[in-house]
């Protein structure tokens, strides 16, 4: 019995049943069980921030299990303390303030919970965004399609659209607790709001009185060439939500808060057993200290340029939206799902989420020539799925 049967008769349905069984992995590059190279251009959902197997984190991580492994947070530890220290840094606001957790979701119902002690309960969130599937998170996701087998989901919930200055200014009142807002819709197909939008809705905040916050889950821990993904707007959100790239590849989450009028939890409020456990945070912290070391972050935005340059030009793409290295290639016509098919047959790993956009999130050590490789098989697929 073959791997995907094994998986059909154990696991839930609700991935559907893989077709590629991947066993070992070296940087961008990873391997399946008929030992068959693949180009990984999807890093876990923009997770392996490092590639896999990278040294920097198979060190900390093999070096902190001997140590340490899990101890609760009914004590101290030095790996989460000192990426906390880190993440505050990186906000440039001595008051920023680290909840840690396991996921991007689990970050966002923080958030949630953190505007309910505001006294308000009203949320406004964006059509297309994407925050999660636990039930708080998925309430805020504005994707019909994803909330509605679940409803009734938390009430007071408003969606208006993204990159609508004028929207967002009609549904923001007094009576508004939260707005939340990705830096650049990921699962939406990587849509990037015009220049100044965050900036609007920062002042319309501030002038209801509400809670601003950023969702950079995706955007986060350098991808886009900035730490979170908005800092080129010049703002300072109220909360920020991290996960997916912060533990370079294990489960780590984080809510951070900042500036004295955001609410803050008070012993018992909140609480995580596996957030910021010591595994995870060693490895974050070998991942930052990475990134920083290598000046990772311009290297980033060099990436996002080039890739940006190249594939315009290929015939069938439309346009090249994103920033670094997170980007989405919209296609003239809805061939995604069979690109990326066609792709993964001639060795790359990519994501269609949607009909007509292709989503990459490699590596941030992705190499140039990892980069030219990608856009020669990446041509040559599409060329074959349009032409037949």
């Amino acid at each position: 019995m073959n791997t995907q049967e094994r998986w059909h008769g154990a696991m839930q349905n609700n991935y559907g049943t893989p077709t590629i069984t991947l066993v070992r992995g070296d940087g961008v590059e990873v391997w399946d069980d008929e030992e068959r190279r693949y180009l990984d251009f999807l890093g876990g959902i923009a997770t392996n921030i490092l590639g896999h197997s990278h040294p920097a984190i198979v060190k900390a991580v093999s070096s902190q299990i001997r140590e340490l492994s899990h101890v609760s947070n009914l004590y101290a530890h030095k790996p989460g303390v000192e990426l906390a220290e880190k993440l505050r840094d990186m906000t440039n606001d001595p008051s920023a303030r680290i909840f840690f957790c396991n996921s991007g979701a689990e970050a966002n119902e923080a958030a949630i919970k953190i505007s309910r002690l505001t006294g308000r309960t009203q949320i406004i969130a964006a059509l297309g965004a994407f925050h999660g599937r636990t039930t708080g998170a998925l309430s805020i996701t504005g994707q019909e399609g994803k909330r509605r087998p679940f409803e009734p989901l938390l009430p007071d919930v408003r969606f208006v659209p993204y990159g609508d200055v004028k929207a967002m200014s009609r549904a923001v009142s007094k009576k508004t607790a939260l707005v939340i807002l990705e830096a650049i819709q990921g699962e939406n197909g990587v849509v990037v709001p015009p220049i100044g939008y965050l900036k609007a809705v920062r002042e319309l905040c501030d002038t209801k009185g509400a809670l601003f916050a950023i969702d950079a889950v995706q955007t986060g821990m350098g991808r886009t060439g900035e730490w979170f993904g908005f800092e080129s707007e010049g703002i300072a959100p109220d909360v920020i939500t991290l996960a997916k790239g912060l533990g370079g590849g294990l489960p780590l989450g984080a809510m951070i808060t900042l500036g004295k009028r955001v609410p803050a939890f008070k012993p018992g409020e909140h609480g995580s057993t596996f957030g910021g456990n010591p595994i995870s945070c060693a490895a974050a912290n070998a991942a930052v200290d990475h990134l920083v070391k290598r000046d990772l972050l311009w290297k980033v935005a060099q990436a996002g340029e080039f890739l940006k340059a190249e594939l315009s030009m290929i015939g069938g793409v439309q346009e090249v939206r994103g920033r670094g290295l997170l980007l989405g290639i919209v296609l003239d016509s809805n061939v995604a799902t069979e690109l990326a098919n066609k792709a993964a047959s001639h060795g790359l790993l990519l994501n269609a989420p949607n009909k007509n956009v292709i989503r990459i999130a490699p590596a941030l050590v992705v190499s140039k020539a990892q980069l030219k490789e990608f856009v020669k098989i990446f041509a040559k697929s599409l060329g074959e799925v349009l032409n037949g």
